[in-house]
């Protein structure tokens, strides 16, 4: 089972509300509307994924990494790492 589970209904409607921004910014491009606006609505558009990826991260540390660490041994090992990598990813976006 999956960390997230239990904010899966909550994760689902902030990337459905990314989406639709993505979809306004494209269609701002379209239009030709001001660079600055398109600009403020990426922002807005990274910063809803950054939040999801944020709320992912917490749900695989609070399950995922807690469960192989009290159990220790190379899976342990082996969750610590990919949540460092996650973080670090995170970290450079």
């Amino acid at each position: 089972m999956n960390g997230y589970v239990a904010n899966k209904d909550d994760l689902l409607k902030r990337l459905r509300r990314a989406e639709g921004q993505v979809r306004g910014i494209a269609r701002m491009v379209e239009e030709d509307q001001y660079c600055i606006d398109i600009l403020t609505q990426v922002s807005a558009a990274t910063k809803a994924l950054e939040t999801v990826a944020l709320s992912l991260l917490g749900d695989h540390l609070t399950h995922c990494v807690a469960e192989a660490s009290a159990e220790g041994g190379p899976v342990a090992e082996q969750k610590i790492r990919e949540a460092n990598e996650a973080i670090a990813r995170l970290v450079r976006s």
